[in-house]
């Protein structure tokens, strides 16, 4: 592992433009459960999983019925606003600092990475933190809103103040299409890095799950971009060989021991 850490740290800072994409695999560490993993949420009640895939086209239907059922029940994931970033978050952001990593494309929704200070972040699937509409894509701090005193005065849903429009939390849900201007966001990080570092993703949800591959493969067909995933187990993006390779592993504490390694070779 050693090795493997020390060629991804030059690499790192032989790079041009490297981004990171992150999964639930760096936020188990700050007590979330991920979904799919053997002690996920789906794993242990597959009833929950079932929910999901109907809960955007119960929005549809009824947004106010879906906010009544929204604020009466209980996350599965515990209360994400409490969480705090781990070593793995830091980690990140001291990449960030040192001018080497230019953006995180991250699947959660916990905030984790805003909370440790991370600047250039796309929330791939939304923030527990913010709202948005659902038609014109406005998006609100949560507590814009208060969302209890629309309940009890039967005012649900929220509507946007921009164009009237409903108002939904900024989770992306199943069959819910990726906002235009995150997909949009994403795409032009994903062409231009010659560096992607993949941290704690299953690589199995989709459109997410493209974003390597379409760094992999430039337009013009020349192989530029170096893909190295840390990940406790190997995923299909290291089956399929689109990663260069796999430091195997928990995330906060390889990517810690990354940014050792990267300060050691500057400060020959």
């Amino acid at each position: 592992m050693g090795d493997l850490i020390k060629r991804a740290a030059q690499d790192l800072i032989e790079s041009r433009y490297a981004i990171a994409l992150t999964g639930a695999g760096i936020s188990t560490e700050s007590g979330i459960p991920d979904f799919r993993g053997p002690s996920g949420v789906w794993t242990k009640n597959p009833q929950a999983e079932r929910k999901a895939y109907q809960s955007y086209q119960g929005f549809l239907a009824d947004p106010k019925k879906w906010w009544e059922e929204r604020l009466r029940g209980v996350s599965l994931l515990g209360d994400l606003e409490k969480a705090e970033p781990n070593a793995g978050h830091y980690a990140l952001v001291e990449l960030e600092t040192m001018g080497l990593l230019k953006c995180v494309i991250t699947q959660n929704v916990d905030a984790l990475h805003e909370k440790a200070g991370s600047v250039n972040v796309i929330e791939y699937h939304g923030s527990v933190l913010k709202l948005r509409c659902v038609d014109c894509g406005s998006r609100f701090k949560r507590e814009e809103y208060t969302l209890e005193r629309l309940r009890t005065e039967g005012a649900l849903p929220p509507r946007c103040p921009k164009c009237r429009g409903v108002i939904k939390t900024d989770g992306v849900a199943f069959g819910e299409p990726i906002p235009k201007d995150v997909a949009r966001r994403s795409l032009e990080e994903a062409r231009k890095c010659d560096l992607m570092l993949i941290c704690g993703t299953s690589a199995v949800v989709y459109p997410f799950a493209d974003l390597p591959r379409l760094a992999r493969e430039r337009k013009d067909g020349v192989l530029e971009t170096i893909i190295i995933e840390i990940n406790a187990d190997p995923t299909p993006l290291t089956e399929g060989k689109i990663s260069d390779y796999l430091i195997r592993g928990k995330t906060g504490e390889i990517l810690p021991r990354l940014v050792e390694t990267i300060r050691r070779i500057r400060d020959r």
